[in-house]
């Protein structure tokens, strides 16, 4: 299989309560498409600086990481960052590695959207067919 990629956008939540509250107008929300990496063996989503100030995500903690080559390093966590495919959308904290050169979408992303990558269509699918099934119990 080759790399899988998808399009993404990321906003700033803090952005959209902004609004909600009347704080901001709409226009002002920070928000980016990209073609992130579909990365079934990373857990979480990861930005790289540049996409972390772009949308104006604070930093709010650090964690302890492990790569995919074994080794573990310490990176920055941010506020929550909503994440949107298609119609879905959920929000989560996201790690930032500096230097990334793609932003990955990692495994709790597919799982919060319940979504699934297909190897031979090479691309997200819904789990559930169209519409998104949650798992209560």
């Amino acid at each position: 299989m080759s790399t899988l990629s998808e399009s993404i956008t990321l906003t700033n939540v803090g952005d959209l309560s902004a609004v909600k509250r009347g704080y901001i107008a709409k226009t002002e929300i920070r928000s980016l498409t990209v073609d992130a990496c579909v990365d079934t063996g990373s857990w979480f989503l990861v930005v790289n600086e540049e996409t972390r100030a772009a949308l104006g995500l604070e930093l709010i903690d650090t964690a302890s990481a492990t790569l995919a080559d074994g080794s573990t390093e310490t990176y920055a966590v941010t506020e929550p960052v909503e994440f949107r495919w298609k119609d879905r959308r959920k929000a989560m904290n996201a790690l930032v590695i500096p230097d990334a050169d793609e932003v990955l979408f990692g495994a709790l992303c597919m799982e919060a959207l319940d979504v699934m990558a297909d190897p031979v269509a090479e691309c997200l699918v819904g789990r559930h067919g169209d519409r998104a099934v949650y798992r209560l119990k």
